[in-house]
């Protein structure tokens, strides 16, 4: 995932911006429900971060894993676990009566795949691929994977179901992130297959939910 070295503090230091990130979000969006105002905020500051760490230095993006290398193998190596999410997805959705199916989800998942990217950049690219490189602790592959796995569920806390599927989808990430370094594809399928698990199993709108009129009222 590229020879780039920096200060074992600094890796600390973000997963800790990570984590914080995380709080951050129970409190806008699960207490007080300003949705797009975490969303772009978070999108925001991460694109911020990225910036000024390219500024400093280039080698950064391959590091986390934003290039073209290996780019076909994680999607191919991805795409089996994408198709059997997605098809159980869809036929809990349509058997239990709780999918929404409008023109809603065409818009959400040209775009949720950009927010699915920097939900990847901060567990997989920082948390995960922070606790491989650091060497003061000793911690195998499989078990970043599982912390990290449980951590990212741990953030879509109280739905049990979105926690599950979250949870086994991030192991998967991790490993295949490990294995062929690229972002792209975890933040494309991240994007892809949530987008249509939110809306045919947890039964919600996302392009209501950011753009209606409740995704304003910090405004108020």
């Amino acid at each position: 995932m590229g020879k780039v070295n920096f200060p074992e503090k600094e890796k600390w230091l973000e997963i800790l911006a990570v984590l914080l990130t995380g709080i951050l979000k129970f409190v806008l969006m699960d207490e007080f429900g300003f949705r797009l105002l975490f969303i772009t905020g978070a999108c925001l500051f991460w694109l911020l971060f990225i910036l000024t760490k390219y500024i400093k230095n280039p080698k950064v993006l391959s590091r986390w894993g934003f290039r073209k290398h290996d780019f076909r193998k994680s999607m191919l190596a991805l795409l089996p676990y994408a198709l059997i999410f997605v098809a159980g997805i869809i036929i809990y959705g349509l058997a239990s009566g709780s999918a929404i199916v409008n023109w809603h989800i065409i818009p959400v998942l040209i775009f949720y795949p950009i927010w699915g990217t920097i939900q990847q950049f901060m567990t997989a690219g920082l948390v995960a691929g922070n606790l491989k490189t650091i060497s003061t602790i000793k911690i195998s592959d499989s078990q970043i994977g599982l912390l990290t796995a449980l951590l990212f569920s741990l953030v879509h806390y109280p739905s049990v179901p979105l926690m599950l599927y979250t949870f086994i989808m991030e192991y998967i990430f991790i490993r295949v992130y490990f294995k062929w370094g690229n972002l792209w594809s975890l933040g494309l399928y991240h994007g892809l297959v949530s987008g249509i698990f939110l809306s045919f199993v947890s039964g919600r709108d996302l392009w209501n939910e950011l753009l209606g009129s409740s995704a304003f009222s910090f405004l108020h």
